[in-house]
């Protein structure tokens, strides 16, 4: 993405409220992580750019910023009538974290990152039912007896492919629920507001999914030793869950599938064969997937930082309220 000013390519003029912060935020900077500043200085810039009304625009001819907006303004307009399911896919092997347990239970910042996952998804607006799609053996878990005290929570068998855990999971949803939303359990750090924005543009379009634009150069090669081309990035997504679906669209999407004996990799892949439009919701880059060692770490490096931004963001808050 390039920053680009009405008048001026170069130009980005930020509000005094903006240097101000920016100002604030060069003094708090040295006593943190270098990556924690980064991000940090990173979220002002994005604040400067929103007060100077100047756009970042992408090669997609629609601007991040304006899509935020669009999803912040649907997440507002979710119709109340509304009653979403949560599909919680925890029946993977984790075989390329390589631990001793399946990731879903490895331990994120104190406690199962399947615990982080069902605590964020029973935050969910609207939320009828959770259904966790989790082999028998391990459902007796010490750390899941909180969580089935709440009468929403139901459980699903994992099956032998993702599309099976998922359908699986979707039997057990009841007929009063409107929108089903499948995600990962190795997603753990997915926010709420980004949860709420895949819901309401589910509501408005049918199915959705949060998505990023992809920033790395990506190669297609036929043998895996020479390149065939390089493929556009500026079309390219990156699929995050949760992917949000109608139920009736999902359950004519099975059938398909079973018809014509078909292999899908994620959720909406299903409505796709369909015919049937998809939704990009713009997600945040946060939300990792924990697939090997290396992502743990950074997951905690990651979660870490929203707490330091958030405890950054009530100093600035109470500063700038004063200096208005």
């Amino acid at each position: 993405c390039n920053l680009r000013s009405r008048r001026s390519p170069r130009s980005v003029m930020a509000s005094p409220t903006s240097v101000t912060m920016m100002t604030v935020l060069s003094l708090l900077m040295p006593a943190l992580p270098l990556s924690s500043a980064f991000t940090i200085r990173t979220a002002a810039l994005q604040h400067t750019q929103s007060q100077s009304a100047l756009p970042v625009q992408c090669a997609r001819g629609q601007s991040l910023a304006h899509m935020r907006v669009q999803s912040a303004a649907a997440k507002m307009c979710m119709p109340e009538s509304e009653r979403v399911a949560m599909l919680v896919l925890a029946g993977g092997s984790g075989k390329r974290m390589g631990a001793a347990k399946p990731k879903q239970f490895l331990e994120l910042m104190g406690k199962p990152v399947l615990l982080h996952s069902l605590e964020q998804m029973l935050q969910v607006k609207q939320l009828h039912t959770l259904v966790v799609v989790l082999a028998e053996e391990y459902r007796t878990l010490d750390f899941l007896a909180p969580i089935l005290k709440d009468e929403r929570v139901r459980f699903a068998n994992p099956g032998a492919e993702r599309q099976d855990s998922v359908e699986n999971g979707l039997a057990e949803v009841p007929d009063e629920c409107t929108l089903v939303a499948v995600h990962d359990a190795a997603r753990p750090l997915v926010s709420l507001d980004a949860v709420h924005a895949c819901l309401a543009d589910g509501a408005e379009h049918g199915a959705a999914v949060l998505a990023v634009p992809m920033k790395a150069t990506v190669k297609e090669s036929e043998d895996g030793k020479f390149v065939t081309r390089t493929l556009e990035r500026s079309r390219l997504w990156e699929i995050q869950t949760p992917q949000v679906i109608r139920p009736q669209l999902l359950r004519d999407g099975f059938r398909r599938v079973h018809e014509e004996n078909l292999e899908v990799t994620d959720d909406v892949s299903i409505v796709e064969q369909l015919g049937e439009p998809v939704k990009l919701t713009l997600g945040e880059y946060t939300n990792l997937k924990l697939t090997t060692p290396e992502d743990m770490i950074v997951a905690e490096q990651v979660n870490s930082t929203i707490g330091q931004m958030c405890f950054l963001a009530r100093i600035l808050q109470g500063y700038l309220s004063h200096s208005n």
